[in-house]
């Protein structure tokens, strides 16, 4: 008899792999015939918009960066970022942000004011291929392209572009849809994809892993009704994983993890398959809020001591991208998040991105979510700036915390522009904030935040990330005093080149 384990696996995998081989063209108000390309229009000509146009797959290397201020002297390490790098081949652009192949980068700091860079791409299986044949392949997430080689499963599409975990003597380069790829973490050379068992070869690993304060690791991957959940020890090892059933959501990009619980949003988002055997892309069929009345998000609430131990809270439809991290009081739970918009408006945005346009959105908001499982009820409480990808000390993940960061748009006019401008502070137990505002000439990105050596204090050390400079067209990092964010940059490392955009990263010292 065959393993319950394998079982699951083989019928998540079978979900999988009939979305991947479904024939894909790209959508239109008619089916274009097999093979054809819709081309997006043609490329924005901001110069804010020139990281977005991609590399062509080389790599990059700078060994010594200019340095500007005084650079901390016990930050000491390595930042590791990953984005979409490549969004064009052969004239033929991807329609949205999302399907670029994965650029992993290396921001290494001496602590003396010391620092260089690399850049190298994921060499997926399809990246591989595609670089071989000087074209599109497959299909992409936000992109129909009829498949030109055979399609077993969803990491025959892996990009690996969305985060980095690292592990002791490993990188992995993330994408939620498939497997995590083991890089060296010194090169950044490809290794390969990750097969944690062999009953979970294949299995989705997602972009958003949690790391608690003994290095115990927490992920999941979904596909529409069926959840896989990880557990790995401080030493990168698999210590459990199971499959369980979860109601259907068409995508479920991050989770949190408190003392007791897994605590997962899952929108109002079903996947229409007709439309996707008609032309259209993943993005394009997925469905908010369906026909025949609204339906609510769904909040799953796992037991971290008994998988099996689950319960499902309904409150108002929301869609959430990414939390900044949680806790639970017993029966109280509270989520520190950003609440963005809804689906279909969140899409449109992040599709104009890809053709280098922007003409504004609904801001994501951060929020504290507070749901109360002995009653079944919930309470909101929202900010009113506009943020994305927050972050807080990692030594304060799955405990009540009191700091969160994040990049803001905050200048005047900044609903007609493209991406974030500010990097702002939020005191959790005070309701203040503090921002520093780089100004017109900069795009903000994701900034981590680094713990000082020797501190256990929340909030004592830096916040470090990169940027994008307008006007002088180079990539920067950026390093703060946490609690001083207001006062601007205490250094600034340059790059003598422009990097595309990224999403996440995660610093490694040493």
């Amino acid at each position: 008899m065959a393993h319950p384990d394998l079982l699951s696996r083989r019928r998540f995998l079978a979900a999988g792999a009939a979305l991947a081989s479904t024939p894909l063209w790209a959508a239109g108000t008619s089916s274009p015939a097999p093979g054809a390309w819709q081309p997006a229009a043609p490329f924005g000509d901001h110069p804010a918009l020139a990281p977005l146009r991609g590399l062509q797959g080389q790599d990059l290397a700078c060994d010594t960066l200019a340095v500007q201020g005084r650079w901390p002297a016990g930050l000491r390490g390595t930042l590791y970022r990953n984005g979409p790098g490549l969004m064009e081949r052969a004239g033929q652009r991807y329609h949205h942000w999302f399907d670029g192949d994965g650029l992993v980068q290396a921001w290494r700091f001496d602590g003396e004011g010391g620092a260089s860079h690399r850049a190298r791409f994921v060499q997926t299986a399809k990246f591989r291929a595609e670089q071989a044949a000087g074209e599109f392949l497959v299909p992409a997430f936000g992109t129909a392209i009829a498949a030109k080689r055979p399609l077993r499963g969803p990491d025959d599409m892996n990009v690996a572009n969305t985060s980095v975990l690292p592990l002791p003597g490993r990188l992995l380069a993330l994408w939620e849809g498939g497997s995590a790829h083991a890089l060296d973490p010194d090169t950044l050379a490809t290794r390969g994809p990750v097969a944690w068992t062999p009953e979970l070869t294949g299995m989705p690993f997602s972009a958003h892993p949690k790391v608690e304060p003994d290095g115990t690791v927490w992920n999941f991957g979904t596909a529409h009704d069926k959840l896989v959940l990880y557990q790995l020890d401080a030493a990168g090892a698999l210590r459990r994983h199971a499959v369980t059933a979860m109601p259907p959501c068409a995508m479920v990009h991050d989770f949190v993890v408190t003392a007791r619980f897994l605590v997962f949003l899952l929108a109002p988002l079903t996947l229409d398959m007709a439309a996707v055997r008609g032309g259209a892309a993943f993005t394009e069929a997925m469905r908010w809020q369906p026909v025949g009345g609204p339906q609510a998000t769904r909040v799953l609430v796992v037991d971290k001591a008994d998988f099996q131990r689950q319960r499902v809270l309904e409150i108002p439809a929301c869609m959430v991208f990414h939390f900044a991290n949680g806790w639970d009081d017993g029966n109280l739970i509270t989520l520190d998040l950003v609440r963005a918009a809804d689906y279909p408006r969140l899409d449109a945005r992040l599709q104009d991105v890809a053709r280098g346009e922007f003409r504004g959105s609904e801001p994501s908001r951060p929020a504290l979510l507070q749901l109360d499982l002995r009653r079944g009820s919930h309470r909101w409480t929202l900010g009113e700036a506009s943020v994305e990808f927050p972050v807080v000390d990692p030594r304060v993940v799955a405990r009540r915390h009191r700091h969160t960061w994040c990049p803001a748009a905050l200048s005047a006019g900044h609903e007609r522009r493209f991406g974030f401008d500010s990097l702002l502070a939020l005191d959790r137990e005070r309701g203040t904030q503090q921002a520093f505002t780089f100004g017109p000439q900069a795009v903000v990105e994701e900034h981590v935040f680094v713990p000082r050596p020797g501190s256990t204090a929340e909030g004592d050390g830096w916040l470090l990330g990169t940027g994008y400079d307008i006007t002088r067209r180079r990539s920067f990092a950026s390093v703060f005093e946490a609690r001083a964010l207001s006062d601007g940059p205490v250094a600034v490392a340059w790059l003598p080149y422009a990097l595309p955009y990224g999403f996440h990263g995660q610093f490694v010292a040493g």
